[in-house]
């Protein structure tokens, strides 16, 4: 008996003491962090088409390009809705079309290739560093990672390696580092979507190619637009 109410005793002391240190969900404090800034690191996958191109001059199949990067969220106002954010990251485009690139990299030679010639592979490529800076406009807030966005930006790339092939199945010209290529490219661009998906939009402001690049005793001129999608990660 006396060991019955021992043990009694022990458990209603015990079970007291567990009420008093017992937390509810409601007495939680979750730490909301209202400092936060968006959209670190970007990803993206496009298309690319060839606008103000030389007369005659078609694209083959898809040309398409992808770009990765870091940019720097500085928000401008309280709620953090509005955001400047420049960067750097990356890009690879390529181009498939009817124009061959033959000679060397030091005297190139552009044509248009007849519509009863028939040729294997036809193309250029570029690799850049790029610049972007955005200014930004979304629905976030600190309690959640999904909302809708809107950025618009300008971007300046500079070219560090560029290709082009040309083969016929006869020859099989390779040029790299072609003089005439631009080195430094801008255009502007916007994006617009909900959560990580977005569409994207750039237009190049200037040509692949310098001015003394010419097709027929005429200056070559071809600028680029581009259509895809950008992912955009914390």
């Amino acid at each position: 008996m006396r060991l019955f109410l021992g043990c009694f005793l022990f458990l209603l002391v015990f079970k007291g003491f567990s009420q008093e240190k017992t937390f509810s969900i409601d007495t939680l404090y979750v730490k909301i962090d209202s400092l936060y800034r968006e959209d670190q690191f970007y990803a993206g996958l496009n298309y690319n088409s060839i606008v103000k191109k030389p007369e005659g001059l078609s694209q083959e199949k898809i040309s398409f390009g992808f770009s990765a990067g870091f940019l720097r969220d500085f928000p401008l106002n309280k709620k953090r809705t509005f955001a400047i954010a420049p960067g750097i990251g990356f890009t690879f485009n390529n181009y498939l079309h009817n124009m061959a690139i033959t000679g060397t990299s030091n005297s190139p030679v552009y044509s248009i290739i007849e519509s009863d010639v028939d040729f294997d592979k036809n193309r250029f490529e570029q690799f850049r560093v790029e610049l972007p800076l955005e200014f930004r406009w979304r629905t976030s807030t600190p309690e959640s990672y999904q909302f809708f966005r809107l950025y618009g930006g300008f971007k300046v790339s500079y070219l560090l390696y560029d290709k082009s092939v040309f083969d016929d199945g006869v020859q099989k010209i390779v040029i790299k580092g072609n003089k005439d290529f631009e080195e430094l490219l801008y255009g502007v661009y916007i994006s617009m979507g909900y959560s990580a998906f977005n569409l994207q939009v750039y237009y190049g402001l200037n040509s692949f190619f310098k001015s003394t690049a010419q097709i027929d005793s005429v200056p070559l001129s071809m600028n680029t637009l581009s259509l895809g999608v950008v992912f955009y990660i914390l």
